[in-house]
């Protein structure tokens, strides 16, 4: 069984597209079309299934997928051992990460990274869009969301803690809230689809205030810049306005009753006994890069 053929088959099953997992690995989509075909051929089987929008895996597919990646890990790891070849990551990994929480913080990390690994190619996708990893054919997702059951494996990089602030501009003009009730009388900038605003009361349980938005956002800096403008009061994470708060941009309002939140900053990747060096790379890299105590977390109180 060509190790090859197998390498592309493997690539397959994450890109969903014959072509691109071609050409990530240097070959013409003819001559994978022919890899795939060859592939079949000898196992006998039919593994994709393939229409005019994305390649599948089938039945068989699928059984046979951790039966690759074994024996490809097996081949580096054979390699290593002797000295010969290379088990750098190599290739291009492709991630998925949310529009501002990209821009600030994973950016300025890829250049360390591609500088440790030259072999590497980096193909980022920045978007607030909820993205499915197996359909857009990404290796690793970072999302800053409630953790729901999936399929994938979680690595969390940090806390998402989350503040009520205003500018001291809209504090002069219209005062602070004392509690969470004032809030129905003030303006409110709201990230899309959050209406209710959820806070520990001091006395036990919860206050849930469904605010009456002047503004309505679907990005995190855009809200904080909007808040900085004096439009109104709004929820920013710490990691999207820490230095505004230490340039007094920004000041945390109601101490006394923190917001309610199960948000984190996750990084998620596929369930696999054995990750391709490129995936275990990038997640050893972040992991250190952010730390135990990320450089934002200690900026609010």
């Amino acid at each position: 069984m060509n190790v090859e053929h197998l390498k592309l088959f493997v690539r397959i099953a994450t890109t969903h597209n014959i072509s691109q997992a071609g050409k990530e690995l240097g070959l013409s989509a003819a001559v994978s079309s022919s890899y795939i075909n060859k592939l079949e051929n000898e196992i006998g089987v039919k593994l994709l299934h393939r229409t005019t929008r994305k390649v599948s895996l089938t039945e068989e597919g699928l059984a046979l997928l951790p039966h690759a990646e074994e024996v490809i890990a097996s081949i580096d790891a054979a390699k290593a051992a002797v000295g010969s070849g290379s088990v750098l990551p190599r290739g291009t990994l492709r991630v998925a990460v949310s529009a501002s929480f990209g821009r600030m913080h994973i950016i300025p990390a890829l250049k360390g990274f591609l500088d440790k690994y030259p072999e590497l190619k980096v193909d980022l996708s920045l978007s607030d869009r909820m993205v499915d990893m197996v359909e857009g054919g990404f290796d690793i997702a970072i999302r800053n969301a409630k953790l729901n059951d999936s399929s994938f494996v979680a690595r969390k990089i940090a806390n998402d803690k989350r503040v009520i602030c205003a500018s001291p501009e809209y504090l002069e003009k219209y005062g602070a809230p004392q509690r969470p009730e004032d809030l129905l009388d003030h303006h409110c900038i709201n990230l899309s689809s959050i209406d209710t605003w959820s806070f520990e009361d001091p006395n036990g349980g919860q206050i849930k205030i469904k605010t009456k938005p002047i503004l309505v956002v679907d990005n995190g800096e855009s809200i904080r810049d909007a808040c900085i403008k004096g439009v109104g009061i709004t929820i920013c994470s710490i990691w999207c306005a820490y230095e505004q708060w230490n340039k007094g941009e920004l000041v945390q309002l109601l101490k006394d009753y923190p917001l309610v939140s199960e948000v984190d900053v996750w990084m998620l990747y596929p369930s696999s006994r054995l990750l391709a060096p490129k995936v275990r790379s990038f997640i050893d890299y972040m992991v250190e890069f952010f730390g135990e105590t990320p450089y934002w977390e200690s900026q609010v109180s």
